[in-house]
């Protein structure tokens, strides 16, 4: 796994006593949306951001959010938030049963926009931090944002290939929610 460069983020919190990290979420994201390889997205997760700075940062102008990490699309990883503490990444949500999806996973962000491919340089970062974190935590699933908040988000989209995850990690369908059938996610 590549080392991710560390860009600390305020907007995190402890996560609940006795809490197993048990759920890794892919998100996706871009700032402007469509416009990669700038730096918002990374003054986002720091707090930083300079509202004015586009017309579209008025829309989400106090977002306090973060993730523990961002893949950019060369696959460039940087860590926000230490995986032993609660990201924001995740919003109302709810996994088989459980909610407040923020307590029990740890977020990851794709640099792209949902619905759109995500570049091959990304897949094999991503893999190799999703079999990292495995063998850290007792990690179940890996989902999207799209599967923890359905109806409400819509990320990574059908853009992320799930089957190529799945190939890079050696992983059984069972655990990659975006390979179950439409009834089961």
């Amino acid at each position: 796994m590549p080392t991710p460069r560390r860009c600390p983020s305020p907007h995190h919190g402890a996560r609940p006593p006795q809490a197993r990290i048990t759920l890794l979420v892919l998100h996706s994201i871009s700032l402007p949306p469509g416009q990669y390889g700038g730096p918002q997205v990374e003054q986002l997760f720091a707090g930083t951001l300079d509202w004015g700075a586009h017309p579209y940062f008025e829309s989400i102008r106090g977002l306090q959010v973060s993730a523990h990490y961002f893949i950019r699309r060369c696959g460039e990883l940087l860590q926000f938030v230490d995986c032993e503490r609660r990201a924001w990444h995740a919003g109302a949500s709810q996994w088989q049963d459980r909610p407040n999806c923020n307590d029990f996973s740890i977020g990851i962000e794709l640099e792209g926009l949902e619905g759109e491919p995500f570049e091959p340089a990304q897949y094999p970062t991503l893999a190799a931090l999703c079999l990292e974190l495995a063998a850290r935590y007792p990690i179940e699933h890996v989902a999207g944002h799209q599967h923890i908040a359905p109806g409400r988000k819509a990320d990574p989209g059908p853009g992320f290939d799930w089957a190529l995850l799945q190939r890079l990690t050696g992983w059984p369908r069972e655990r990659l929610a975006g390979l179950w059938p439409q009834d089961q996610a």
